[in-house]
C-alpha cells in the first residue's frame, strides 16, 4: 500500500473517511478454503480411484454449495457483529442519559490512558462530551475496542464467495477439460494457487512474499494430502 500524504487536506479526507477493515480478510478466507475444500474432494475422490465424471460433479457441487454456504454463514457473522455493535451503542446511549456523570469519568479514564493529563485532560473531556456523537463514538472505542466504521454483511458475503469461487474451480480444470494426467495437473495447479495466494497476501502484511506464499502452501497442501490419504482407504 503506498504512503499516504500528510497535507491537511489530505488528512482532514483520510481520517474524515476511514475505510474499516474492508474485504482482505473475507477474500483471503474465501479463496483459501475454496482451493483446499475443492482440491480435497478432488485428491479424496481420486485416492479412491472413482472416474473423473464422479470427481466433476463433487467438484462443481462443493464450489457451487459450499461456497454459497460460506457466503451465508460470512453474512450471518458479519451482521450479527454489526447488531451487537448497535446493541452496544443503544446501551451507551441510554447511560449517558440516565448516568451522565459516570459516563463522563469514564471518558476521562480513557483519554487519561491515552497520554493526557492535568488541564489539558479535562479541557478535552468537557469537549468530547458536549459533542452526544463523539462521546458515544469515544466509548465505544475506548470501552468495548469497536471501530467507529460499521462491517457489510453482504460486502463481505460476495467477496467471500466470489473468492471461493474464482478459486475453487482451478482444481477442477484438467477434469472439466479432460486432460490427461488430470490429477497431476490438479495437484501443481491448486499448490501454485496456495503459493500465489500467501504471495498476495504479502501485499498487506510485513512479509516477504515468499514466506506468505510458502506458509500458505503448506496449509493447502497438507489438507489436500490428508484427503488423497483417506481416499486411498477406500480405493475401489
Amino acid at each position: 500500500m503506498p504512503d499516504h500524504g500528510h497535507s491537511a487536506k489530505e488528512i482532514a479526507e483520510r481520517i474524515g473517511s476511514p475505510p474499516g477493515r474492508g474485504v482482505l480478510r473475507d477474500a483471503i478466507y474465501g479463496a483459501i478454503d475454496g482451493a483446499v475444500t475443492t482440491f480435497a474432494i478432488v485428491a479424496g475422490v481420486s485416492g479412491a480411484g472413482l472416474s473423473p465424471f464422479v470427481i466433476v460433479a463433487l467438484g462443481v457441487a462443493n464450489v457451487l454449495a459450499d461456497g454459497f454456504s460460506m457466503a451465508a454463514a460470512n453474512y450471518s457473522g458479519t451482521k450479527a457483529e454489526l447488531e451487537n455493535m448497535r446493541r452496544i451503542r443503544a446501551i451507551e446511549e441510554r447511560h449517558i442519559d440516565e448516568h451522565p456523570d459516570g459516563e463522563k469519568r469514564e471518558v476521562r479514564e480513557i483519554l487519561y490512558q491515552k497520554g493526557l493529563s492535568g488541564k489539558v485532560l479535562s479541557q478535552a473531556t468537557d469537549a468530547i462530551t458536549q459533542d452526544r456523537e463523539n462521546w458515544i463514538s469515544l466509548m465505544m472505542e475506548g470501552e468495548y475496542g469497536l471501530g467507529g466504521v460499521d462491517p457489510h454483511p453482504m460486502k463481505s458475503a460476495i467477496t467471500t464467495f466470489m473468492a471461493f469461487l474464482a478459486a475453487g474451480v482451478v482444481p477442477l480444470f484438467p477434469f472439466l477439460l479432460g486432460l490427461e494426467d488430470a490429477l497431476a495437473l490438479s495437484v501443481a495447479m491448486t499448490l501454485i494457487t496456495f503459493f500465489g495466494i500467501g504471495a498476495l497476501k504479502s501485499h498487506w502484511s510485513l512479509n516477504h512474499w515468499w514466506r506468505s506464499g510458502f506458509e500458505t502452501l503448506l496449509i493447502g497442501g497438507g489438507a489436500a494430502a490428508i484427503a488423497y490419504f483417506v481416499g486411498t482407504l477406500f480405493h475401489v
